[in-house]
Formats: C-alpha cells, sequence, structure tokens
C-alpha cells in the first residue's frame, strides 16, 4: 500500500473520527479491510494471488455518512478511488454507461494520482530549469551557444520512417543563437538576473513566449468505438506524437511564464510509460470503487419500464465485482483485489432483493444509524471541518466576528432534527439548509455591515421558529 498503509485498524478509525461523527461500526469494518491489505502484501507469492478483499455493502439512510467514510479513507491511505452510481448504468440493450467505465474511471484516478505525485518530486528541478528559461528570454545575449543546431524534427520523422531517405536538415536557428559567443560576464548577468527572478523583481514584466501545442488532427479512431474502452485505437494520439509541435507565441507576465516553463520542464522530468505500468498496478492492489445507490437497482425481474433492467445490471455488475479482466486504454486490469464497497438507504428494497450471486460478493454488511440530536451537535463543532467553523472562517474575510453558543448549537440541532422528521430524513445534509438560511442576512449583508454576530438560542428561535413549526413551510424552505 502507499501512503499511510501502515496505520493499524486504530489509527485508522482514529483518523476518520476527525472528520466522521458516529458510525463506529462502519468505520471498524474499513479499517480491518485496509490493514488486511497491508497484511496481504507481506504474504508469500502463493498465498498473495489467493486473498481476496471482503467488499462491504453498508446499509443506512441518507445523509449518515457512508460516502464520506470511502472517501475519507481513500485520502487517508492515498488509495485510488472513484464513487459511482449504480443507477447510471444498465444492461446492455439500454440506454446508459458500459459497468467496466467504472474500472476505467478508476485507472484515471490513479494516473492523475501518479502525475500529481511525480510532479511534486520534480517540482525544485523544473522550477531551476524554468528559471534558467525566464533569463533566456530577459537577457538572450547571455544565453550559452548551442553545441549542436537543432534537427528539424518533421524531417527526423520521416527519416525514421522512410529509413533516412530524407536528409535532416537543421532548423533554421534564432536570431539571439546565431549571434557572437556569450560575453564574459555573462556569468554574473545570469546570477544577477536569477536572483532578481528569484525574488520576484520581474514578475509583472510583459514577455514574449512560446508554448507548445500538440497538433489536432480530425482522425478519429481505428475501430469505430471510444479509445477509452479499449476498442478502438486513437489514432490522433498515435499521429500527433510523430508531427512536430506546433509553437503559438503568447504575451505573459514573468510570473506566468515561469508557471508555463515549470510545467513543460516537468513533463519533461516525468516517465509517463513508468506512471501508466505503476497506475495500473495500484489501481489494481490498492483500488476502492464505491458503488452507491445500491439499492435502486436491487429488483428482480417481472416489472415494467425501467424496473425490468435493474437485475440485468446486478449481473452486469457481477462480473467485475467476481473478478475480471478489464482493457483499458492504459492496458488490462484485473479486478480481483479491488476493494469494493457498496451502499443503499434500502427504504423501498432490502439487501435480500439483490441477486444472490451479487450478495455474496459483499460478504461484510454493516448498518450505519440514523443520526440523534447529540450527533447534530457534535458535528456542528467537533470535527476538523465542522460546519460551524467554516461559517465563521468564511465570514471572518469580511469583517464579522460570528460566535455560535452552546445553546444556539443545541437550539440548530433541535430544529434540523425536528426538519428531518416532518419532511424526509436527509440526515446531516439537513445541517447545511438551517444554517444556510439561519445565516442568509449576515452572509448577505456582511461586506457592508461588518462587526459581531452572537448565534444564540434567541437568535436562532427569531429566525427559524415560524419556518420550523410551519410543516408545509418547513418542507419547501428546509
Amino acid at each position: 500500500m502507499t501512503g499511510a498503509g501502515e496505520l493499524t485498524p486504530r489509527q485508522i478509525v482514529a483518523e476518520l473520527d476527525r472528520y466522521i461523527v458516529g458510525q463506529a461500526k462502519a468505520k471498524r469494518s474499513v479499517a480491518i479491510a485496509m490493514r488486511n491489505r497491508y497484511r496481504r502484501e507481506r504474504l508469500g507469492p502463493e498465498m498473495r494471488g489467493e486473498v481476496i478483499p471482503k467488499n462491504i455493502l453498508m446499509i443506512g439512510p441518507t445523509g449518515v455518512g457512508k460516502t464520506e467514510i470511502a472517501r475519507r479513507l481513500a485520502s487517508l491511505t492515498g488509495a485510488p478511488f472513484v464513487k459511482v452510481e449504480a443507477t447510471k448504468y444498465t444492461e446492455v440493450g439500454y440506454v446508459g454507461r458500459d459497468v467496466e467505465s467504472m474500472v476505467r474511471d478508476l485507472v484515471e484516478a490513479a494516473v492523475r494520482m501518479l502525475q500529481e505525485e511525480r510532479r511534486a518530486e520534480v517540482q525544485v528541478g523544473a522550477d531551476a530549469a524554468a528559471v534558467e528559461r525566464v533569463i533566456d528570454l530577459l537577457f538572450p545575449e547571455t544565453r550559452p551557444p548551442s553545441a549542436q543546431a537543432p534537427l528539424n524534427p518533421f524531417s527526423a520523422t520521416l527519416g525514421s520512417i522512410f529509413g533516412n531517405a530524407f536528409p535532416q536538415q537543421a532548423a533554421p536557428q534564432p536570431q539571439a543563437a546565431q549571434s557572437a559567443a556569450a560575453p564574459e560576464n555573462a556569468r554574473a548577468i545570469r546570477d544577477q538576473a536569477r536572483a532578481d527572478v528569484l525574488r520576484g523583481f520581474y514578475d509583472v514584466r510583459l514577455v514574449d513566449v512560446e508554448i507548445e501545442e500538440s497538433p489536432s488532427l480530425p482522425i478519429g479512431t481505428l475501430g469505430g468505438t471510444d479509445p477509452s474502452t479499449g476498442g478502438g485505437i486513437d489514432m490522433s494520439e498515435m499521429l500527433g506524437g510523430l508531427l512536430p509541435k506546433r509553437r503559438s507565441s503568447k504575451r505573459v507576465t514573468v510570473a506566468e511564464a515561469r508557471r508555463i516553463f515549470a510545467q513543460e520542464e516537468a513533463g519533461k522530468l516525468i516517465d509517463m510509460d513508468a506512471i501508466k505500468r505503476e497506475a495500473l498496478r495500484r489501481a489494481a492492489e490498492n483500488g476502492i470503487i464505491f458503488i452507491d445507490e445500491i439499492d435502486k437497482v436491487a429488483g428482480r425481474e417481472g416489472g415494467r419500464g425501467p424496473d425490468v433492467s435493474r437485475e440485468g445490471v446486478q449481473r452486469d455488475i457481477l462480473p467485475i465485482v467476481e473478478g475480471s479482466t478489464v482493457t483499458t486504454k492504459y492496458g488490462s486490469l484485473k479486478t480481483d483485489h479491488i476493494l469494493f464497497i457498496a451502499a443503499g438507504a434500502f427504504h423501498m428494497s432490502k439487501p435480500s432483493d439483490l441477486i444472490p450471486e451479487l450478495q455474496g460478493r459483499f460478504p461484510i454488511r454493516v448498518e450505519l444509524d440514523s443520526l440523534s440530536i447529540d450527533d447534530f451537535k457534535t458535528i456542528l463543532t467537533q470535527p476538523k471541518n465542522a460546519l460551524t467553523e467554516q461559517y465563521r472562517q468564511l465570514l471572518a474575510v469580511e469583517g464579522v466576528e460570528l460566535e455560535f453558543t452552546t445553546d444556539g448549537i443545541e437550539q440548530i440541532a433541535t430544529y434540523a432534527m425536528r426538519v428531518n422528521e416532518q419532511s424526509e430524513n436527509i440526515g446531516a445534509r439537513r445541517l447545511h439548509t438551517v444554517l444556510e438560511r439561519l445565516l442568509e442576512d449576515v452572509a448577505y449583508a456582511a461586506p457592508e455591515e461588518a462587526g459581531a454576530v452572537t448565534v444564540d438560542e434567541a437568535y436562532v428561535k427569531a429566525r427559524l421558529a415560524e419556518i420550523v413549526q410551519n410543516a408545509n413551510l418547513s418542507t419547501y424552505i428546509l
């Protein structure tokens, strides 16, 4: 595993507790599942291939933390993660997404994650090279002479294709490169310029830069299908690598030029082939796919309309969860060791409505508890990303000092619980609507009316009591 892979189950639960209130059983289950991956990697090669992850089915109403648990777990352990909706997929013959696309999305997430990691690793070198390119723009006379004239890339390409039958002509050199050798004090000039660039002295000066653009070819794919599905070959991408890069000139500030050059230099230092190989391995070994709304496809054949395809969706998902090989544009990936976490409220159905084969692939079932008033009060105050702290810092930007008293917090939690009972129970998400309504006047007047605002019980009642007591109003407004 990567990142925090050596965390014990207790440590994983402790980290999740910083963001998610309650749901101890669900946290224990996912913590054990992640630790089992760490244990599996230390087994012998024969046994390692036999140990498969124990997929988890989370059962509970909306807004109690199902998705957040999986997302925070992936972030904590550095695992590739995607969240998909089961309702987006339909069986073959109906309009909808192919179920294999969830695996391809996972590989794409792994590639993006690795690119960010590699860019962070080469950032220092890329920044240094970017500064040198900026100095070349500001003081072209100090640029060291090229040892060899660059070759025309188009001639080089044709030569490689046709056995060097085409002579490789030297590309015309820029005027600065054709000038005489750099002056003797070039090094001193560049040293001074480097210090000035690093301290931002030239940040607002405008310079002309040339940016590489990949040629856009309206060729499409060979095979007639989307290359991301593995069914076709992207001819534009293939020939785009052979043809010379098109360069466009733009006038930007030195600060922007440094950013552009740093991106280009980082791209030169990154081995994309190695990233693709590692992304496939990491997605296959450490990937997490969260399938939400699984209860919406928990139906058997016999209905009409959209109900007809529900069991078909389950049967299409089944081989992915069981373990199969999916073709992606980066290569083939086996899903045997991907951890699948399914979740659903199961208001109108029950887990036993899933087909038996799919039920067997989610051996760990965790029922998440509905949130109480005490849970709401904790959510408002204790997590690292507590809602009250978010609003306090947001409005502090406008000069508003927002203070929540204990009785004010309790009244907010009480009203949120009451509205959940009167209308649809959307869990902790109700706190967002209640707080937004409560602080609407303050947020609207904040730019002009700065100062201290105390949110106590009287303040909350004055703004929400009438809405909460009127069931019809609360249904539409909160």
